[in-house]
């Protein structure tokens, strides 16, 4: 075998640089297949997959990813609650997200299109945990998108409101 000013070659053709580099742009929590029942189907243009045509994810495969916390009023609660969870940002950086726009299906169907800069622009969390505990159906779970509307009043609008999506149940990226 050859070697290269860049590191010698193995049997693939493909230097030690060269597969470092392609492990380091890898998330570091790679999909593996879930082990418990999906809460989240992402679907659409993404690069990073564990099912057939989907990105699939348990809770406990949601609580490996960065985590992040804030509490904020909404139309939904009279006081402020806390929401905890994945910042979307890092969820769509997981399974590769590619595209503008995401459409996001709650389990009774309703569906709402968000652009992806959305999650980092405003710091949109899709939450699993209210106040600290895991949210029911009966109570807008098990996941919930939502803003911090609080820390930015400009999101205090119908259209942010109509994007904060309960039971979120799929992602679809176009």
């Amino acid at each position: 075998m050859s070697g290269t000013k860049h590191g010698r070659r193995g049997f693939l053709g493909i230097t030690a640089a060269g597969l470092l580099g392609a492990l380091a742009a890898t998330p570091a929590h790679a999909l593996d297949a879930p082990s418990g029942p999906v809460l989240l189907t992402v679907t659409g243009h993404i690069a990073h997959r564990n099912a057939d045509d989907a990105a699939v994810f348990d809770l406990e495969m949601l609580r490996k990813l960065p985590q992040h916390s804030f509490s904020t009023k909404t139309p939904w609660y009279p006081r402020p609650r806390k929401f905890s969870g994945v910042p979307l940002q890092e969820l769509m950086r997981a399974v590769g997200a590619r595209g503008a726009m995401v459409r996001a299906v709650a389990l009774n169907d309703y569906r709402v299109d968000i652009p992806i800069d959305d999650f980092a622009r405003h710091g949109a969390l899709l939450a699993y945990l209210l106040d600290d505990q895991p949210m029911a159906v009966r109570d807008k779970g098990p996941l919930v998108i939502i803003y911090p509307f609080d820390d930015r009043p400009e999101l205090r609008t119908a259209l942010h409101y109509s994007r904060a999506i309960w039971q979120l149940r799929s992602l679809e990226l176009r």
